[in-house]
């Protein structure tokens, strides 16, 4: 099976609406899988955002699905991507600075296991949260899936 490629290079800035029709993937959310494209797109919101995604020198750590309340690892995106490294899903950073900017960071995969931090929740509410670590993926480290 032929990996998907969108054609697109690092820090190549598109619009929601050519994001959607590369990945065919939702126009919603933070983590937005798509089985048409065999991909999870993750988009990390760089101002102004309920979660605390940072970039640790070339390592990123992106904050899981769920706005309130703790976080649940089993459950649907944060499932997919904790088990990236071993379903075949290809998984693609976005960062958005502003509305309908979205800054291609690159392909990239786990780093290492996602683990729990403390954060606020949308509310302002202390929850737990797991954090995934991402990092670039390199030439040649394919899909095992």
């Amino acid at each position: 099976m032929t990996e998907f490629d969108p054609g697109l290079r690092k820090s190549q800035v598109i619009a929601a609406a050519e994001l959607q029709r590369l990945f065919k993937c939702s126009g919603q959310g933070g983590m937005r899988r798509s089985h048409r494209t065999n991909t999870l797109v993750l988009i990390s919101r760089t101002s102004g955002a309920t979660y605390f995604d940072r970039w640790e020198g070339d390592v990123f750590h992106y904050t899981g699905m769920g706005l309130v309340g703790d976080q649940n690892l089993d459950r649907t995106q944060n499932r997919t991507l904790a088990e990236s490294d071993t379903n075949g899903v290809a998984v693609f950073l976005f960062e958005n600075p502003r509305p309908n900017e979205y800054v291609f960071a690159g392909r990239v995969m786990l780093a290492n296991g996602p683990y729990p931090e403390m954060q606020r929740d949308k509310d302002g509410n202390e929850r737990r949260v797991w954090v995934f670590p991402l990092r670039a993926r390199r030439a040649g480290e394919g899909l095992d899936g």
